[in-house]
């Protein structure tokens, strides 16, 4: 991956990570992470970061009877999906890279 693309990648995560926003910078780290998500945004963000093809307009209803903003929702819903995204990402960097590895040994 080019320095240009990875510089990118860098600063729209530390955007929304710790940019300004409704939920708190803990709150956005914990959804990207998907780790000690807190209720009522924990069902929300880890069907985000595990089945995200199946969130419904009814998830984002609970999310939002339960007391989360649309700000919020949002906001997690984007860290979450980030996350994940970062994680497959270095999942297959790092499964190419030892792919290469093996093929040049």
């Amino acid at each position: 991956m080019s320095d240009a693309v990875t510089k990118l990648r860098a600063e729209v995560t530390e955007r929304v990570l710790s940019g300004a926003g409704t939920a708190s910078p803990d709150r956005r780290r914990a959804a990207f992470d998907n780790k000690n998500v807190e209720e009522p945004a924990r069902a929300l963000v880890d069907k985000v970061a595990r089945t995200a093809w199946k969130v419904t307009d009814e998830d984002v209803a609970a999310a939002k009877a339960a007391g989360l903003s649309e700000d919020e929702i949002f906001e997690l819903t984007v860290a979450a999906a980030i996350g994940q995204s970062t994680r497959q990402l270095i999942r297959a960097l790092t499964a190419v890279e030892q792919a290469f590895a093996e093929s040049t040994s």
